[in-house]
């Protein structure tokens, strides 16, 4: 059996009684390493909060290992008992879809163990879920490659109405990619983490603006800054984009919503997360 467990957003004691249960049960543990983190990250420090509570030796999977090498995985999940565990939710990303597909075609049973993730716990702000459009994912700017396909999909949202949560989750971690030059000798080398902040969102959204001059968004409008989100110290600050970018939003991991219309409940609820002041920062920081 394949077991596929969230564990939240937060930190070790975020799993489900019903996940923990799943996890004391195998035979071995994977956690999955580059699409989120928990709040402590996946340092050997963490990686030891995470055994010493689940009371399991608990493996690193990193991109390579899950997309190459899921066949290891499966094969010792056809006679035994595997976990895979999954910051957030497991089907917040898509490699995880696939690792069902792989397991299901090999005959290998898989159970699915749900839990929060940064989709609906963005309802906090206030926004209402049913009132989001499609998602989008806000990558790196390089020198040479400067993608805007996001805009199209943050401008049709916008025409409805509708609210556009912004990930700066996915492509953007960037923890163990390869580096173009490692891959042109053919030889994978590993760059540093990357954590993409709100701050370095909103400037290439205002960039691609600018670029485009569709008048999707501008300066003036409305978003809800999110960083650590599920965490003891998360913070949750609106206001425009332009007020956002001054905002010191600390340690990863950061999301950004695009606000759209919205309705006087949801406004009233938003009004606690909005920039008031010169002390406005610390005081979201406490009390989001």
């Amino acid at each position: 059996m394949l077991y596929i467990i969230g564990l939240g957003l937060g930190d070790e004691r975020d799993i489900t009684l019903r996940g923990l249960e799943a996890v004391k049960k195998c035979s071995k543990v994977f956690i999955e390493a580059y699409t989120s983190l928990l709040s402590f990250g996946l340092s050997s420090h963490g990686l030891c909060t995470l055994e010493n509570l689940y009371g399991k030796s608990i493996t690193l999977a990193d991109r390579e290992m899950v997309e190459e090498k899921a066949d290891d995985i499966l094969s010792d999940a056809r006679h035994s008992d595997v976990g895979f565990l999954v910051v957030g939710d497991p089907f917040g990303a898509t490699t995880h879809s696939d690792l069902v597909v792989r397991a299901k075609k090999l005959g290998v049973d898989v159970k699915v163990i749900h839990n929060a993730s940064v989709m609906n716990a963005i309802g906090i702000c206030g926004l209402q879920l049913y009132r989001y459009g499609e998602t989008v994912s806000i990558p790196f700017f390089t020198e040479t490659w400067r993608p805007d396909s996001f805009y199209e999909k943050i401008q049709r949202n916008c025409t409805l109405g509708l609210h556009t949560l912004c990930l700066l989750v996915r492509m953007d971690i960037r923890v163990k990619e390869p580096s173009l030059e490692s891959l042109c000798r053919g030889k994978k080398q590993y760059e540093p983490p990357r954590y993409m902040t709100i701050n370095t969102a909103i400037e290439q959204l205002l960039e691609v603006e600018q670029m485009r001059g569709e008048s999707a968004f501008c300066e003036d409008t409305d978003c809800v800054g999110f960083a650590r989100l599920g965490s003891e110290d998360q913070m949750i600050v609106a206001g425009s984009m332009r007020q956002l970018l001054e905002v010191d939003f600390g340690a990863p991991l950061h999301c950004l919503v695009i606000a759209g219309k919205t309705h006087p409940v949801e406004e009233e609820m938003l009004d606690f997360y909005k920039l008031k002041g010169e002390s406005a920062e610390s005081e979201h920081k406490q009390t989001a």
